[in-house]
């Protein structure tokens, strides 16, 4: 794989490569160390690296859904993905709701749009779209790694790791995890442009930053802090002057970019996300050991799960991780302790949002939300005794080698998890069993299999959190199955405050029917069908009532309505409204 040649190197020649990779204070290897890189070279690097990722990932391709918000974005979305006007309309509306909806993510709505017009319901070309897109970032990485001065034979190291990892396998195996691969496209293209911009002074590189930040903007949330890490990159790892001529037309166009996304999405229609009040603060404060969770799931990816919860995560891994590093960084001592502070500053800035969304919005630490701080721990590397050791590059390339063996084995074994809706709940309660939401969800999908076992899942739900969205109208379902319909009314009325769920209406129907309540029913049926308009037993059901309470008016509006829709209404009503 790995090919010598047979040409010496002179000492002088090794002087010139230290003195070009040490000048401008940027962050370069030792004449030593560059001296081993030169005798060892890697024979297509890019394919290489771009084969590693499809095998790994190729078992993807087969996957369904999860029923974890994948299944919102494309089947519940599918009018809205139909229409193609919608890339625009993207930029106006929240990303799950319109209008009550914290998350503004027009570029992932746009890239669904697009990905639908080709595969309609199908998962398969969503899977192949997400692992397409972890390749651009995994070859993104490695020419990062290059342009940041560090060896060609370290940067693929750096890149394979990447590509083969465990912990990386959510943002790539789970459809919605393309918003984090998405990201990283931009923000490594970002990067990149502004270091060449820092090197070569040239207008294009200036405004292509820019674009790709502005993208990045408009794909995620976190790319608020792509500007500080690039300031981390260029002052620190890269060593370039703070108020140099080459950083301050960066910082105008940082602010531009920042005030362009910051309008646009002002004038969408979004809630506030709580960011920034006392009880985002609380949960900040709450999530800080989430950090040491973190580094132990990117070092020691043992303890793997698809719905982690702070509460089920172990510590010790992450305790362990640490240390690791911390020795690793200081038995080193020849490397750059800026480059140490860059690389750790960018680790912790693209942690923050996973650190600072409030508890009422999201309470898990996904595992898809390290594809961007990964980068900052894989750039401490080359600071470390892990890399910058007294193994030939031979014998260090074998080493890396075997441990991203050892990860592909975990992140296929690990992915396994994301091939259907069971497998995919199945594994978040035995990995989360303290998750309210992860026993109802797996209680949901076990509902017509395993009965016993779906009940007592949704009962453990309800004693581990009462006010879990969607669960009192499963336990109303339930209740309702068993004909107890009176006993699922406090239920329907508990979820219909927590999250007026649509379905509450149409079972409230059916306890206002045991009430003989008609008149009421009826009104629950209107309700219903005003969100949810195509359910053919609710109009049928509507029509029925309308007809024996005498409505005939009513009862032939509905008819009329029942046929537009493509419904049949049955030929003795028609025969009764004169239709």
């Amino acid at each position: 794989m790995f090919v010598r040649p047979h040409k010496t190197v002179s000492k002088n020649k090794h002087k010139q490569v230290q003195q070009q990779h040490t000048s401008g204070n940027a962050v370069r290897y030792t004449a030593s160390e560059e001296t081993k890189s030169i005798g060892f070279k890697i024979p297509y690097p890019v394919l290489l690296l771009v084969a590693a990722v499809f095998v790994v990932y190729f078992s993807a391709f087969s996957f369904g859904y999860t029923e974890l918000d994948d299944t919102i974005f494309i089947k519940e979305f599918r009018a809205y993905n139909e229409d193609i006007r919608n890339l625009i309309t993207a930029f106006t509306r929240g990303l799950f709701d319109a209008v009550k909806d914290p998350y503004y993510r027009p570029l992932f709505s746009d890239v669904m749009i697009l990905n639908y017009q080709v595969s309609g319901d199908s998962p398969a070309g969503y899977h192949f779209v997400n692992v397409l897109l972890h390749v651009l970032s995994v070859v993104l990485l490695f020419r990062l790694c290059s342009r940041l001065g560090i060896s060609k034979l370290h940067s693929f190291l750096l890149a394979l790791i990447f590509a083969v990892h465990p912990v990386l396998a959510q943002a790539v195996a789970w459809i919605p995890g393309r918003n984090d691969t998405m990201l990283a496209v931009f923000v490594l293209s970002f990067f990149l442009q502004s270091i060449e911009y820092a090197a070569d002074g040239k207008t294009k590189n200036l405004l292509l930053s820019g674009l790709f930040l502005l993208l990045a903007y408009f794909t995620k949330e976190t790319a608020v802090f792509a500007a500080p890490a690039a300031f981390m990159f260029l002052v620190l790892y890269r060593g370039i002057s703070w108020n140099s001529k080459e950083m301050i037309p960066q910082y105008v166009i940082w602010i531009v970019c920042f005030g362009i996304w910051y309008l646009v999405r002002h004038m969408a229609t979004i809630q506030s996300s709580g960011i920034g009040s006392a009880r985002s603060f609380e949960d900040f404060i709450h999530r800080l050991p989430v950090i040491i969770h973190y580094i132990g799931k990117i070092v020691l990816p043992f303890n793997q799960s698809v719905f982690p919860t702070q509460q089920d995560t172990v510590v010790y891994y992450g305790i362990a991780a640490a240390i690791l590093l911390l020795v690793a960084v200081l038995l080193h001592k020849t490397g750059n302790r800026k480059a140490v502070l860059g690389a750790t500053g960018v680790f912790i800035l693209f942690l923050m949002p996973a650190l600072l969304v409030p508890d009422e919005l999201n309470q898990q630490t996904f595992e898809h939300r390290l594809y961007l701080p990964m980068l900052g721990l894989l750039l401490l590397l080359p600071q470390t005794i892990l890399l910058q050791n007294k193994l030939s590059d031979k014998q260090l390339t074998m080493a890396v080698v075997g441990i991203c063996v050892l990860y592909a084995a975990l992140n296929i074994r690990h992915q396994q998890h994301f091939e259907s809706p069971l497998s995919f709940w199945s594994q978040a309660v035995e990995s989360s069993p303290n998750s309210a939401y992860a026993n109802m969800m797996l209680a949901a999908r076990l509902d017509k299999s395993e009965g016993q076992r779906s009940e007592e899942l949704f009962r453990k739900a309800y004693a581990l959190n009462p006010k879990e969205k969607y669960l009192n109208f499963y336990m109303a379902e339930m209740l309702q199955k068993k004909d107890s319909v009176l006993a699922s009314e406090p239920y329907l009325l508990a979820e219909k405050k927590i999250s007026d769920y649509v379905q509450c209406d149409f079972y409230m129907a059916r306890v206002a029917l045991v009430k003989n309540d008609k008149a009421g029913a009826i009104v629950f049926l209107q309700q219903y069908l005003k969100r949810d308009r195509y359910n053919p037993m609710a109009n049928n059901n509507l029509l029925l009532l309308l007809m024996d309470m005498q409505r005939p008016e009513e009862a032939k509006g509905q008819a009329s309505r029942m046929r537009q829709m493509g419904m049949d209404v049955p030929p003795s009503i028609s025969r009764q409204l004169g239709m």
